[in-house]
């Protein structure tokens, strides 16, 4: 048994030291991980000249990178704090709120980065570490087990508290395999490490709006809905007249189940058909129909 707790413990110090802290707005703040993609070699591009056999991840060149969550990283820079108290100016690099993820770039090298695991291969009663930064609490571990897996999104009986999103969800052997991203009736929610592949392989945000995943109840029923905390300027969104503080519901008539509902319905239409938007605005339903989605 010590020597179990021991090696636990040796994981969770590694995994701390690969959270850092976001502060990004004046309404608090989140978690990040210094993130090594596990891309093939072939997908990546490499350094030219003196470092050319070296490796390059999407928006990193020069520093390191930062995931987190969308709803974390509401403005384009945003202050990043590591374990071991250093303090960076990082700028987001890029951003797609209809998966709660955002990459955030800072001047730093030769930090230690995540190693990545396979999402795909979680089987139920796995065991999880959670590490986040809750109340200002400086890399935090829970501990639980994973409840049910997909590829949209991993659940696991695990405590989280705000603070916590953006931060790493880890198997016992220390490999990231999710990105924490909200609480739905006491069970931790994780965006899965190879959805983050996908998003560094270009993904691009397409309403223009920055959202965070919360659960509405309506009628009885416990529903997800995305909060819009941002509208960008001359975006799709605000030419439609979505706000910040509306909650979107759902697209043409079809709720939203899962995190990513919105961002796969984006994938599958045609960018130049209008988009039935369902909104639930000061406890009003109604549809702003977006003309063009770019």
């Amino acid at each position: 048994m010590t020597r179990i707790t021991d090696e636990l413990a040796t994981v969770a110090e590694n995994l701390r030291k690969v959270t850092v802290k976001v502060q990004s707005s004046s309404y608090g703040g989140g978690s990040g991980v210094i993130w090594q993609s596990s891309l093939h070699p072939l997908q990546l591009p490499r350094q030219q000249g003196r470092d050319k056999d070296k490796l390059l991840l999407p928006g990193t060149e020069g520093g390191s990178l930062i995931i987190t969550n969308a709803h974390v990283a509401t403005n384009n820079r945003a202050t990043v704090e590591l374990w071991d108290g250093r303090v960076f100016e990082a700028v987001r690099t890029n951003i797609d709120p209809t998966k709660d993820l955002a990459a955030l770039k800072i001047d730093a090298t030769d930090l230690p980065t995540a190693t990545i695991g396979n999402s795909d291969a979680l089987r139920v009663g796995e065991f999880v570490l959670a590490v986040g930064n809750p109340f200002g609490d400086s890399g935090a571990v829970t501990s639980g087990i994973i409840h049910a897996s997909h590829q949209r999104m991993v659940m696991a009986d695990i405590r989280l508290f705000p603070g916590n999103s953006g931060g790493l969800l880890a198997d016992c052997l220390g490999r990231v395999i999710g990105i924490n991203t909200m609480i739905v009736n006491g069970l931790g929610v994780a965006i899965p490490s190879l959805a983050v592949e996908g998003f560094l392989r270009g993904n691009r945000q397409k309403l223009g709006v920055t959202v965070q995943p919360v659960v509405v109840d309506a009628t009885n029923k416990r529903t997800l809905g995305l909060l819009v905390l941002s509208v960008n300027s001359g975006s799709a969104a605000e030419a439609a007249g979505v706000l910040v503080g509306d909650v979107l519901m759902g697209v043409s008539g079809q709720s939203f189940t899962r995190l990513d509902d919105l961002s796969k319905y984006l994938e599958r239409t045609d960018s130049s058909e209008p988009l039935p938007l369902q909104i639930l605005r000061g406890g009003r339903q109604l549809v702003c129909q977006v003309a063009e989605v770019v």
